[in-house]
């Protein structure tokens, strides 16, 4: 997967394109997580100097043939949260509930064979 890390207005614009393309068929994933976006190398350097590492979130988003990250700090948390937020308003009539398939046959199988366990077995009353 070929991954490109944006700015953070190219990033949503990408983002919403993404969930345009996929509002029929298709799933968008997207994560969050803490990073330093420094090597462990780097991060040792730093707090054996006694430097402070500025910890930013990493999203990243993807839609299986696409994959787009951006960075936010701490002083633009709050915009992307903002336009996140709008951006998946906008999208929540493409969310569709997805049946799990294999959790259902799992789950009637186990009711049939309950139930053939407890209809075969002869009942005594005291």
């Amino acid at each position: 997967l070929f991954q490109v890390l944006l700015q953070l207005d190219p990033f949503l614009n990408e983002l919403t394109s993404m969930f345009e393309k996929s509002k029929d068929k298709g799933s968008v994933w997207v994560t969050l997580k803490r990073s330093s976006l420094k090597s462990k190398l780097q991060k040792r350097k730093l707090s054996s100097a006694g430097e402070s590492i500025e910890y930013r979130c990493l999203i990243r988003a993807t839609d299986a043939k696409k994959t787009i990250s951006t960075s936010v700090g701490a002083k633009d948390h709050l915009r992307f949260q903002a336009s996140y937020a709008t951006i998946l308003k906008a999208h929540m009539t493409a969310l569709k509930k997805r049946e799990r398939k294999d959790r259902k046959k799992s789950t009637e199988a186990e009711k049939k064979e309950s139930t053939s366990t407890t209809t075969s077995k002869p009942t005594k009353k005291l």
